[in-house]
């Protein structure tokens, strides 16, 4: 099925995109940047780059993180990161529901 994939475009170099946004999903649940990583099949290195970049896009955190390791480490989405997340994914369903009869236009043009 045909669907939309947003990118919200901020400024050079600053930007949110289903990627970093599953990332932050994966960090809310898990409470680790790097089982977040792995979960979503990246390096801990990749997963904490895309989170500074996020960080210091916003006037605020989007994770806080605590080092520790295995025993009292962990990362958690602030208050904003929460609403960022929030934003995005109103914004997805409303864009979705925009273009649902195109989409489905384009869905029937497929070959088969």
């Amino acid at each position: 099925m045909a669907k939309l994939t947003l990118r919200v475009d901020l400024g050079p170099g600053k930007a949110v995109g289903p990627g970093k946004i599953r990332l932050l999903e994966a960090i809310r649940d898990s409470g680790s940047i790097s089982r977040a990583g792995r979960t979503l099949g990246m390096s801990y290195r990749r997963a904490w780059m895309l989170i500074d970049n996020l960080n210091r896009t916003f006037r605020s955190a989007v994770v806080t993180a605590r080092p520790g390791g295995k025993r009292g480490g962990g990362a958690r989405l602030t208050p904003f990161g929460r609403t960022l997340v929030a934003h995005y994914r109103a914004i997805e369903r409303r864009s979705q529901k925009a273009v649902a009869r195109e989409l489905a236009a384009l869905q029937r043009a497929l070959r088969r």
